[in-house]
């Protein structure tokens, strides 16, 4: 099965999806129009700290592309974006590990600054973390947009197969319906 190229899907809102994607559930299209109308009245905003961290899994096998955050025109802008690939259920605890790749960040409100990833490290991506460490100087960091470009495959997971070997064959497991013996006298 092919893959489909474009925006794999846009995250906004603590429970919301919305960005760039089509109705199938697979969240690509080729078309770069934004479908949510308003981004200004939804947005995830750190808690205590600038500190927010993205858990996204995939349906299917994603090769990465190409980031894009938005966020407001102040110092509640994320600063810096760090990603992690693969690693289900990553906690704030799991931040201190090297990130595959880090990006330093401009203040964009409208969403147009695409950050290109190290396809060779984003090809076979299942899970995406992305760690927000710090923001342009606000108490809080607030981000109304992440936009994630690249290619969907179908994924192709292989379960567990459980098998008995014999190591030498048993006859009482391998019962023919008749057998008739051969017997032959040499004279």
């Amino acid at each position: 099965m092919g893959g489909a190229s474009g925006y794999v899907g846009g995250v906004m809102g603590a429970f919301g999806v919305c960005g760039r994607g089509d109705k199938s559930g697979r969240g690509l299209v080729d078309t770069p129009v934004l479908t949510c109308s308003s981004f200004s009245s939804q947005f995830v905003e750190s808690d205590d700290d600038e500190e927010l961290l993205f858990n996204i899994p995939f349906t299917g096998s994603v090769k990465l592309k190409g980031v894009l955050v938005m966020g407001e025109d102040d110092g509640t802008h994320p600063a810096e974006m760090r990603l992690f690939r693969n690693i289900p259920h990553m906690s704030f605890d799991d931040t201190a590990r090297e990130a595959e790749q880090t990006f330093s960040l401009n203040r964009d409100p409208l969403g147009e600054l695409e950050y290109p990833t190290k396809i060779a490290r984003f090809s076979n991506v299942y899970h995406l973390s992305m760690h927000f460490p710090k923001n342009f100087g606000a108490e809080t960091t607030k981000i109304f947009y992440i936009g994630l470009k690249g290619e969907w495959t179908e994924a192709h997971r292989h379960e567990v197969t459980i098998c008995n070997y014999e190591a030498s064959a048993n006859p009482a497991d391998h019962k023919l319906e008749q057998i008739t013996p051969q017997t032959h006298f040499i004279s």
